[in-house]
């Protein structure tokens, strides 16, 4: 049986992985991190540092802001970390790079297998289309996410702009009176209501547009998603920085 420690557990992410952990008959959540309480049967810590029960696996669905907590009970219990959350600064990301040099550390932008399939795509196709096709990237998220744009729209616009061999950059949002540059690539964020998640990649052409989308219509999907994170990195012994593609294999 693996056992998780979930950061974020009072969350909507943490309710939703709790409740969809019971779906799971190799894995548990044994206890939880968050200032505030839930109502489901594990203790909560209020702090990382204030952990006292063993784990195998640390899960973080959280806020960028926690990272620094969470690798410090990392390197005291040498277990493995899936790190969930986004909105990370560069500084962030070069620390989470630097520990995965002793630790084994798991970070993905986005837990969705769908999402994950696409942007392996993008690796293949973005290429071929660039030189005829303008590309631009919208997301649209609920009203009470903090970052933006979405962790996941950098990390497709990133996939793009490492798959070709041009120089590109990006532009976010648009105002004023200034042609497009074909060097941009566009990344434009939606707030509002109670959107899960919505992602599009548009390669606009002269004749054709074509688009690849992603329509997160439930939590559970990123849920689903970090606990098999969690059974993949249960397994896993040696340091490094491990990503959705090991997990599903591409």
């Amino acid at each position: 049986m693996v056992k998780v420690l979930l950061n974020g557990c009072s969350g909507k992410m943490g309710t939703a992985i709790s409740t969809l952990s019971n779906d799971f008959d190799d894995l548990e959540i044994v206890g939880g991190i968050d200032r505030s309480k839930n109502s489901f049967d594990y203790p909560i810590f209020a702090s990382p540092n204030e952990v006292t029960i063993e784990y195998d696996v640390l899960l973080d669905f959280s806020r960028a802001d926690a990272l620094k907590g969470l690798l410090d009970l990392t390197e005291k219990t040498n277990k493995p970390l899936v790190i969930c959350s986004t909105g990370f600064t560069k500084e962030d990301l070069d620390l989470i790079d630097e520990k995965s040099k002793t630790l084994p550390l798991f970070k993905s932008a986005n837990m969705s297998l769908g999402i994950n399939l696409i942007n392996s795509l993008l690796k293949k196709v973005s290429p071929l289309l660039y030189g005829n096709y303008d590309i631009e990237i919208i997301e649209k998220h609920h009203n009470q996410k903090v970052d933006s744009p979405s962790g996941t729209a950098i990390l497709l616009a990133d996939t793009i702009k490492d798959s070709l061999k041009d120089e590109t950059h990006y532009v976010y949002g648009r105002e004023g009176q200034k042609k497009r540059e074909k060097s941009e690539i566009g990344i434009h964020a939606v707030r509002g209501g109670g959107i899960v998640g919505d992602h599009d990649v548009i390669f606009a052409g002269k004749g054709e547009v074509i688009e690849l989308s992603h329509k997160a219509i439930s939590r559970d999907v990123f849920a689903t998603g970090a606990l098999k994170a969690c059974e993949f990195m249960a397994k896993v012994n040696k340091p490094g920085l491990y990503n959705m593609d090991d997990v599903i294999g591409l």
